[in-house]
C-alpha cells in the first residue's frame, strides 16, 4: 500500500512539474517571438536568378520546371550556386545543419551572399543544435542574417538542465520540424530528403546517404515561400538571439575561418564542382534536364502540427488516398518503413486489386536507425505473404558513388514514391508513425510522365540484386535475402551483414511499445 501511495505521489508531482514547465515555456515563447517577416516580392531582371528563371521559363505559360538531384555532389553544387546567384533573398529551413565540412562550406556561401546585401533567413529544428549556439549567434550578428529555431529548449549551455527540460516537456519536445527547403530569390527552390551535412553530399568517410531532391523553377517556388513564411512566423519558432546568452562573437573572425576552409585541400572536390557548373542553367543541363508541368503542388504539414491535435490537412492524410487509388503500380522508397497493421492491410488490398506494390528500405546493416528497423521487421512476413515486393538496400556504395574521401558505405535516405506511370512525390516524409503524426513534413507532388519514368528507372537501379537484397518468404524456413556481391549470388537466412549485437538490439527495441515515436 505504501509503495502504491509513493508511486501515485511521484506521478502527481511529475504531472504538476510537467504542467508548470510547459506553462512557463509557453509564457517565455510568447514573449520571445520575433517580429513577423515575409518573402520579398519578385522583381523582373533584378538578380542573376531573375534572369535565369525568366530565360528558362520563357513561353512556358505558368508551368513549373523540375530537375532531379540524385548525385550528392550536384546536390551540394545546386545549393551553393543558388546562394552565389542570389541577389535578393535566401530562405532556408532544415532539420539538421551540421558543423562539418559541407555544412561550413554552405555557411561560407551564405555569408558571402549576405555581404552582397542578400537577406538571409535560416530556420532550423532545435533537436540537433546542441553546442552550435556560438556559430549561430555569430551568423545572426550579421545585419542581413536572421536565425530562428523551431520548438527550442531554453537550456542552451547546461546539458543536465536541457535533459530535465526534455523530460518535463516530453509531450511537446518530441515534436520536431523535419522540413527541408532551400529557396533563392523566390525563383528557385530545392526540396527533398537531404539535410545539410557531409553524409548527404558524399563527404563522410564512413558511410554516405543515397538521397534525392527536386530543383524547382516556376510558380511552385512561391508556394514554398508561403510555407516557409508560415513556419517562420509561427508560435513555435524563437530567434536564436532570444535564447543564447553568449558574448556576441565577431562575424569577421567567423567569416575568416569559413574562408580559410573554402580554400583548403578538403574543400577542393566541392570547389571543383562549382568551377564546373558556374551557373544554375549549366548545372541543370549537366545534371538532369528540366521536366515541365503545370501539375505541381508543394504539400506541407502546418506548423500547428506541433500541438499534436490530428487534422485532415496533415501531409500523410493528403497522400494516402492517392496511393489507395493506384491502378497499376506503387513504388515507395523510404529509409524507415513502419506500416503498422493498417498499412499492411491497405498495401495488400492494392495487390489484391492487381496493383504491383514494391517497397525499398534500408537493410539492418545499412540503416542509421536500428530501432526503426526493429519495428519494421515485424511486418515483413505479412507484407511478403500478401504479395508486396520488399527490397532492402545493401550497405555498399556503387562504384560511381564512392565518396570524395573514399567511403564505400551506403545508407538509404531517399523519401519518394511513384504511382502508376504519371504521379510522383519527393520530400522529407518517411513512411513511419513519427512522420505521420509527430514531426512536420513537406514535399513536392507532381504529375509528369517523363520525370516519373526517371524515378522508376532509379528505383530499378536501386532494387537491382547488385544494390539491394530481394526478400522472399520460404515455406518452411521463413525469410530469405537474395543479392549479388562481387558478381556472385548470395543468399541469407538472417539479416545480411548485420552483427549479432545489432540484430539483438533491433529485435529487443522492436518488442517495446514505442512505435509511435519511431
Amino acid at each position: 500500500m505504501n509503495a502504491v501511495l509513493i508511486l501515485l505521489s511521484c506521478a502527481v508531482l511529475f504531472g504538476l512539474a510537467s504542467f508548470a514547465a510547459t506553462y512557463s515555456y509557453g509564457h517565455f515563447a510568447r514573449r520571445a517571438r520575433g517580429a513577423p517577416s515575409h518573402a520579398l516580392p519578385l522583381r523582373p531582371d533584378q538578380t542573376l536568378l531573375d534572369d535565369a528563371a525568366t530565360r528558362l521559363t520563357a513561353g512556358r505559360d505558368g508551368q513549373n520546371g523540375l530537375a532531379l538531384l540524385s548525385d550528392n555532389l550536384d546536390a551540394f553544387a545546386a545549393r551553393a550556386i543558388a546562394a552565389r546567384s542570389a541577389g535578393r533573398s535566401l530562405d532556408l529551413m532544415y532539420y539538421i545543419w551540421k558543423n562539418d565540412l559541407t555544412g561550413r562550406l554552405l555557411a561560407h556561401e551564405i555569408v558571402q551572399a549576405a555581404d552582397r546585401g542578400v537577406r538571409v533567413r535560416i530556420l532550423l529544428d532545435d533537436i540537433n543544435t546542441r553546442g552550435l549556439d556560438r556559430s549561430y549567434v555569430a551568423l545572426d550578428s550579421h545585419p542581413n542574417i536572421s536565425i530562428r529555431l523551431f520548438n527550442p529548449s531554453r537550456a542552451r549551455r547546461n546539458g543536465w538542465k536541457r535533459g530535465v527540460e526534455m523530460v518535463l516537456r516530453a509531450f511537446s519536445v518530441t515534436r520536431r520540424m523535419h522540413n527541408k527547403a532551400w529557396i533563392a530569390d523566390g525563383r528557385c527552390a530545392i526540396i527533398g530528403g537531404r539535410n545539410i551535412g557531409d553524409e548527404y553530399f558524399a563527404a563522410a568517410r564512413a558511410s554516405n546517404f543515397r538521397d534525392l531532391d527536386l530543383l524547382l523553377l516556376g510558380p511552385a517556388v512561391q508556394q514554398t515561400e508561403t510555407i516557409f513564411d508560415a513556419y517562420w512566423n509561427s508560435a513555435y519558432v524563437i530567434p536564436i538571439c532570444a535564447l543564447a546568452r553568449w558574448r556576441l562573437p565577431r562575424i569577421k573572425r567567423f567569416r575568416r575561418r569559413l574562408a580559410r576552409l573554402a580554400t583548403g585541400p578538403s574543400a577542393e572536390p566541392y570547389m571543383a564542382r562549382l568551377r564546373e557548373h558556374v551557373s544554375l542553367s549549366e548545372l541543370i543541363d549537366l545534371a538532369e534536364r528540366l521536366h515541365w508541368t503545370d501539375e505541381v503542388e508543394i504539400l506541407s504539414d502546418p506548423p500547428e502540427k506541433a500541438e499534436g491535435e490530428k487534422q485532415a490537412n496533415w501531409l500523410m492524410a493528403q497522400l494516402l488516398p492517392l496511393i489507395r487509388a493506384a491502378e497499376s503500380s506503387v513504388a515507395i522508397t523510404t529509409p524507415y518503413f513502419i506500416p503498422g497493421d493498417e498499412g499492411v492491410r491497405r498495401l495488400v488490398e492494392l495487390v489484391d486489386k492487381g496493383v504491383d506494390v514494391a517497397i525499398l528500405t534500408n537493410s539492418l546493416a545499412a540503416t542509421d536507425v536500428a530501432a526503426a528497423h526493429g519495428a519494421y521487421a515485424h511486418y515483413r512476413e505479412a507484407l511478403l505473404a500478401g504479395g508486396v515486393r520488399l527490397y532492402e538496400l545493401q550497405p555498399y556504395a556503387r562504384k560511381h558513388e564512392i565518396s570524395a574521401f573514399g567511403s564505400s558505405g551506403a545508407s538509404l535516405h531517399t523519401k519518394a514514391f511513384t504511382i502508376d506511370a504519371r504521379t510522383g512525390f519527393i520530400g522529407s516524409l518517411n513512411f513511419d508513425p513519427r512522420s505521420a503524426s509527430v514531426n512536420t513534413e513537406m514535399g513536392v507532388l507532381f504529375a509528369q510522365p517523363d520525370l516519373v519514368e526517371r524515378m522508376r528507372e532509379l528505383f530499378r537501379l536501386d532494387t537491382d540484386p547488385r544494390a539491394s537484397y530481394g526478400l522472399t518468404l520460404e515455406k518452411p524456413g521463413g525469410l530469405r535475402w537474395h543479392g549479388l556481391r562481387d558478381g556472385r549470388a548470395r543468399h541469407y537466412a538472417s539479416d545480411p551483414e548485420a552483427g549479432l549485437a545489432r540484430r539483438c538490439f533491433a529485435f529487443l527495441i522492436g518488442l517495446l511499445p514505442i512505435q509511435s515515436q519511431l
